[in-house]
């Protein structure tokens, strides 16, 4: 079965199983859906359930689709992303951003746990992404390009909005919390990286490091869809505070910061559309 052909059969079972016509996407990270709890008159899909859909294997997700309403949005969140790390191809791993794009997403809010790369940072913190380094050599986009979804030279100057960024900013700032800002560099995982690479990240502009969110944000754009990122950073990378780095540890400060991870991300849709320049 082709590609598009696949993507469209996901798009119409989920279709056909509710009258939800989301217009954001959220990407819960590990730690960080329990707010997926929260979305009212939602509709749950598992992903097993949803035809050509990969299988999340990672502690700490749950591994479903959830349409409802969140600050006052129709939303589709994803509980449970899918990593280049769990082996599956890139295509794969961005699929359900397609598949959300093509439920009527205009806007895509991708949350994820990363390191801490700037010593300024102290776990617990959460780190408005302005800018990404694919330090991999990994690109979604690798391959015969879908022409009827994006053009096959992407650019991406303006990869994570700025309007969105300032929105999130003036919430923060709202409602007490201070945020961070900085450089997201993915690598693929699932090692945690060596302090040797997180000097090299430090040099390279990085401010925090993880293992997803990248190929989610790059497919995105190639579809034209507005895309905010955000890091709760749940760890200072290898070789800050020389100590082991460890994925319970990720989700334990995860669920620490969750309450003020769930008043930001209810305040972003609240306001938005109210307009960014609040």
């Amino acid at each position: 079965m082709e590609y598009m052909e696949k993507l469209q059969n996901s798009i119409n079972f989920i279709k056909e199983r509710t009258n939800i016509v989301p217009t954001i996407g959220i990407i819960f990270g590990s730690g960080l859906g329990d707010l997926g709890d929260k979305i009212k008159n939602s509709h749950i899909i598992k992903y097993e359930e949803i035809p050509n859909f990969p299988k999340s294997t990672v502690e700490g997700h749950k591994g479903q689709l959830i349409l409802g309403q969140l600050g006052n949005k129709n939303v589709v969140a994803m509980q449970g992303r899918f990593h280049y790390y769990e082996g599956y191809p890139l295509k794969d791993v961005v699929f359900p951003v397609r598949v959300m794009i093509g439920l009527g997403i205009e806007t895509l809010i991708v949350t994820n746990a990363a390191g801490g790369v700037d010593e300024n940072f102290t776990p617990g913190d959460l780190m408005i992404i302005n800018d990404h380094i694919n330090i991999t050599g990994k690109n979604p986009l690798v391959g015969p390009n879908l022409d009827e979804l994006g053009p096959r030279f992407l650019d991406m100057t303006r990869a994570y909005d700025n309007e969105l960024i300032k929105l999130a900013k003036n919430v923060g700032k709202d409602i007490g919390i201070d945020l961070k800002e900085g450089v997201y560099m993915w690598f693929t995982g699932p090692s945690y990286e060596t302090p040797a690479e997180v000097r090299l990240a430090r040099i390279l502009g990085a401010s925090a490091v993880g293992m997803s969110t990248v190929p989610e944000v790059i497919v995105a754009v190639h579809q034209g869809i507005k895309v905010l990122g955000i890091s709760c950073i749940t760890n200072m990378a290898a070789g800050i505070l020389d100590q082991p780095l460890s994925h319970e540890e990720v989700i334990e400060t995860s669920l620490k910061v969750k309450g003020k991870f769930e008043k930001l991300i209810v305040g972003i849709l609240s306001n938005y559309n109210k307009g960014c320049n609040r």
